[in-house]
């Protein structure tokens, strides 16, 4: 990394869903200047409608002053067009969980941003090294991994890519303290640190469901009660979105090849019928 970057002030963010308007959100409040960019209006809008209710949940919790929110929804813009975010000191990418797609969105953001930006994915298992890899600027590109909800959940795994900086790094974790997110490091490896984990344990749990184990509800209070879980794992699948875990699930069974990470097939059925969860309605459980 040629020179010192300067510090982040401005930051541009890819993709106005849940994930893209939590890390809106959190940075707006945290006194970013943020500019939420989608190439939909519609999604764009319901995105700006849930950012002004999480902010006013929080002044009816007398979390916010009221003047306080008006002044994060001040640091807030939206844009149809990708083009404005090239006053961005960092950019954080949170579209579709699809290598191409990132790939091609990185390629573009590469020649649009000045030399000293910072690019950042919220990928939650695609490899940072072939992200990096489509820019000119290897080394400040790294993985920003944030929880959901994000204004709520207190953790970001910050992924090295093979060629980030030491200083990419420290900035990420500078930001990270600003936001009031705890960092952890994590290597470049098919699903990080969490979904290593998590994903391996949700796969179990449908397995569990296709082969008579147990229903949904007892296989989700077992680990609620019987591991302390907030939440039982079908339960969590369904919010994360059933077609996002199968998403995860191919990368850690493609990157690692261990067929432990293969996807239930009851897992596959179940999204190849649109039953996604919590977004669509059905999933393991009814969502009126």
């Amino acid at each position: 990394m040629s020179g010192r970057a300067p510090a982040i002030q401005t930051v541009g963010v890819v993709g106005a869903g849940t994930m893209g308007a939590g890390i809106t959100q959190v940075f707006a409040q945290a006194g970013f200047d943020v500019l939420l960019h989608d190439q939909i209006p519609s999604v764009l809008e319901r995105a700006r409608s849930s950012i002004d209710r999480s902010l006013q949940k929080l002044v009816n919790q007398g979390l916010l002053a009221a003047d306080d929110r008006d002044a994060v929804l001040g640091r807030l813009s939206t844009a149809g067009s990708i083009d404005p975010l090239h006053v961005s000191d960092l950019v954080v990418e949170a579209i579709v969980e699809d290598i191409g797609a990132k790939r091609a969105l990185f390629t573009r953001l590469d020649g649009l941003l000045r030399p000293h930006a910072i690019l950042a994915s919220n990928t939650s298992s695609i490899s940072i090294t072939s992200l990096a890899a489509a820019t000119t600027r290897p080394d400040r590109v790294l993985g920003m991994h944030f929880m959901n909800p994000v204004p709520i959940m207190v953790l970001v795994e910050i992924i090295r890519g093979q060629a980030t900086s030491d200083e990419t790094m420290s900035v990420a974790r500078g930001l990270c303290q600003r936001l009031g997110k705890t960092a952890v490091e994590a290597a470049d490896y098919p699903g990080f640190i969490s979904n290593r984990i998590l994903m391996p344990m949700i796969n179990e749990a449908i397995y569990a469901v296709m082969e008579g184990v147990g229903t949904p509800e007892a296989i989700d209070t077992v680990m609620k009660l019987g591991m302390n879980h907030p939440m039982g794992p079908l339960t969590l699948a369904d919010f994360i979105g059933l077609d996002v875990c199968l998403a995860i699930l191919e990368v850690l069974h493609q990157g690692l090849g261990d067929p432990k990470y293969r996807p239930c097939p009851l897992l596959r059925r179940m999204v190849a019928a649109g039953q996604l969860g919590r977004k669509s309605g059905k999933g393991f459980y009814g969502y009126a």
